[in-house]
Order: structure tokens, then C-alpha cells, then sequence
């Protein structure tokens, strides 16, 4: 899939990577082909030295990764040539007593020729109460970050582990609007339950990705959810 070919729009996708545990190959493969200029990540490896294995991964992907984010949990974010990312950086939520951590992904990014965009990785919890929670805590957060202006482009996109019906999902499309396509994302073997989404706000216009553009890739064998992907105007 090629890049956008109108100046202003930010191609940005999102991927649940498993921790990297399938075929890394295939996976970089399905994120060639997307070609984005933002990639939102869930479940990054997390283990000692696994900056190694995600560089690795990036370099792959023909992507830049910051290193500076996955400390808190497993979201991080990769970003193309095409834009300048600034400020990313892990920010935790809250989770009960000896339970996983869970945090999200923000960074600030600018393509050539166009205002600057904050972009959100999220991975919401699997106990809805916990998703609610933070879903509303993320978009709480970024509302009253004074470096983020109100009226500033926002894209919030990763696994919510429910599905349009869920309360942290309706949370989420109060306040932005979901401009990814209504397609199944997981797993990746024989999607049936729509998952992983993008969100935005400040933008003109909103393209979502033609998943024929990943035919005949090996997508169960790259992870076991469905990468998505949309081209935004701003």
C-alpha cells in the first residue's frame, strides 16, 4: 500500500504483537505492506534485552523505535521517516495488587507540511470495570496535559479487548470518533470479534486501510490479532 499522497495525511496504524512470540518476519512483512508513518504497538516484549529483539524488529519494518517507551507496560509506538515524533513517553494506570501492568503510549508527531498530532497506544484491561477506568483516566489525562492544546489533532488506537457494545469502547467514541472500518481483528487466524481500533478527533478527513492489501501474507502466522490502519486528514 503506498503512502499517502496527499501531504497532510497521517497514515496511522495499530498491531498487537503478541510480544513477539510468531513469525517476527511475517509480522514486519504485514507492516511493510502497510507502509504507516505512525504505528501504535500493544504487547510489547517486555523481557531483559528484549530491546535487542524490538530494534531488531523495527529496523525490519524499515521504522524508527525510540527505545524510551515499554518500561511501564507492553505499549510502545515506531514511527516512519515521513514524521517527527517528539515526547513519548509510558504513563501508568491504575491496577489492583499483584495484577499485570497496564499503561498507554503518548508521543506528539508532525509530518512535513502539517500541524503536530498526539498519538495514544492503548491496551485496556481484561476486567471491564479496569477498562472503563482507564479508558476514561487516558482521555481525562490527555485533556488536562497542559503541552496538548485542546483543539490539537488526537488519534487513540490499540486492543480495547471489547467490542463496540462495551462501556470503555462507548467511552471512548463520546469523546472521539471512530474512524477505523468495522471489520473483525481477532484472532488472526478466523476473525470474529472486533477488538482493535482507531480514534480520533481535529481531523478533516479519515481513510481506513483496504485489508486487500495484505492478501496472500501470512497474517495468523505474524500474531494473533489483525493489524489496523487509517489515513487521516489534518
Amino acid at each position: 500500500m503506498p503512502a499517502p499522497t496527499t501531504p497532510a495525511a497521517l497514515r496511522v496504524a495499530t498491531y498487537n504483537l503478541r510480544g513477539l512470540k510468531d513469525d517476527k518476519a511475517a509480522a514486519a512483512a504485514v507492516v511493510r505492506a502497510i507502509d504507516p508513518d505512525v504505528l501504535l504497538l500493544q504487547e510489547v516484549p517486555r523481557y531483559p534485552a528484549s530491546s535487542y529483539a524490538i530494534s531488531a524488529f523495527a529496523r525490519e519494518c524499515g521504522l524508527l523505535w525510540s527505545g524510551r517507551t515499554r518500561w511501564v507496560s507492553g505499549t510502545s509506538l515506531m514511527t516512519n521517516l515521513r514524521v517527527n515524533p517528539t515526547d513519548a513517553e509510558d504513563r501508568p494506570l491504575r491496577v489492583g495488587l499483584r495484577e499485570n501492568p497496564r499503561s498507554y503510549t503518548v508521543a506528539s508527531v508532525r509530518r512535513a507540511g502539517s500541524v503536530p498530532v498526539t498519538v495514544v497506544s492503548v491496551h485496556l484491561s481484561l476486567v471491564e470495570e479496569q477498562r472503563v477506568d482507564h479508558a476514561r483516566t487516558v482521555l481525562r489525562e490527555i485533556a488536562e496535559d497542559p503541552r496538548i492544546a485542546l483543539d490539537q489533532p488526537l488519534v487513540v488506537g490499540g486492543d480495547l479487548n471489547e467490542d463496540g457494545e462495551g462501556p470503555a469502547w462507548r467511552a471512548v467514541v463520546g469523546a472521539l470518533s471512530e474512524v477505523s472500518d468495522d471489520r473483525p481483528t481477532f484472532p488472526a487466524a478466523r476473525p470474529h470479534r472486533r477488538i482493535d481500533a482507531i480514534f480520533a478527533r481535529g481531523h478533516r478527513g479519515a481513510t481506513p486501510g483496504d485489508p486487500a492489501v495484505l492478501e496472500g501474507l501470512d497474517l495468523a502466522g505474524a500474531s494473533d490479532h489483525l493489524p489496523v490502519w487509517v489515513d487521516l486528514e489534518v
